[in-house]
């Protein structure tokens, strides 16, 4: 089993940033990869960035240029920092991992941009 604990949602004004942080406990080494999805009101759960244990990542195209997925060590935490944010990006961002067999979510945290 993998938990996942996710911080630093907020309220922020348009162009303004924040850094979203997820951290891991219990099975860490069955990680693969940890990322970063978002579910904005009434659509559906989409990704937002993933990066691998080798380090490689992967962002939607809306976020491309403004946010930076990043770790201090492989695999634990996992941050994203998240710039030039637009009322778009509003949504719950939920932190998850995936092993082999199986995908683990965190419980989420709002970002809400507005002015």
């Amino acid at each position: 089993q993998v938990q996942l604990v996710e911080s630093g949602g907020g309220l922020v004004q348009p162009g303004g940033s924040l850094r979203l942080s997820c951290a891991a406990s219990g099975n860490i080494f069955a990680i693969n990869a940890m990322g970063w999805y978002r579910q904005a009101p009434g659509k559906e759960r989409e990704l937002v960035a993933v990066m691998s244990n080798s380090g490689s990542t992967n962002y939607a195209d809306s976020v491309k240029g403004r946010f930076t997925i990043s770790r201090d060590n492989p695999k634990n935490p996992v941050w994203m920092q998240m710039n030039s944010l637009r009322p778009e990006d509003t949504a719950v961002y939920y932190c998850y991992a995936h092993s082999t067999s199986r995908i683990y979510w965190g419980q989420g945290t709002q970002v809400t941009v507005s002015s």
